[in-house]
């Protein structure tokens, strides 16, 4: 009653796993492989953002306006011709401000064909949409290269900082 009252923003992480009826929890590391092989990645992924955003807006309705939703795009899934157009109606059909979903895109993805990369930054944007490099400093861009791209957070490997203090 004294203090100031601070403004909370709720971050959360949509993680997807699978447990398997015999296997138990699978990692994903096995069934992301799996996915992005036989080609279910996309779909996967759509549902995953889908189910996220429906999420979000069950929070928003339950009193937790100020939340962002983070969702983990795979390098396939953001390549594909149509992405940003099927972002956009899955904001449009949850009804998620689109300034309450962030994308998190790995570094590797930023490496390839970054004009096309650059433009999908920038349509996301544009949108309202908030974009993070998870896993920065696995591959081969330099801090100068990132200027380039419409961003708003940069997650450092953990390799890149383990031995900081060392």
């Amino acid at each position: 009653p004294y203090g100031k009252f601070v403004h909370a923003l709720y971050r959360f992480a949509a993680l997807v796993r699978w447990r398997h009826p015999q296997r138990g929890m699978v990692s994903p590391s096995e069934f992301i492989a799996a996915a992005e092989e036989t080609g279910l990645i996309g779909p996967l992924c759509e549902w995953v953002l889908r189910q996220a955003c429906t999420d979000a807006c069950a929070w928003r309705d339950a009193g937790y306006p100020d939340l962002q939703v983070a969702v983990n795009c795979s390098a396939h899934q953001f390549q594909r011709e149509g992405f940003v157009e099927t972002v956009d109606l899955i904001l449009r059909g949850t009804g998620l401000p689109a300034s309450n979903l962030e994308l998190e895109i790995t570094e590797s993805v930023i490496v390839q064909r970054s004009e096309e990369v650059i433009a999908r930054f920038a349509e996301l944007d544009a949108m309202g949409v908030r974009i993070s490099i998870d896993d920065f400093g696995t591959g081969y861009s330099s801090l100068s290269y990132l200027k380039r791209f419409a961003i708003h957070q940069l997650k450092i490997d953990q390799s890149f900082v383990r031995d900081i203090s060392s």
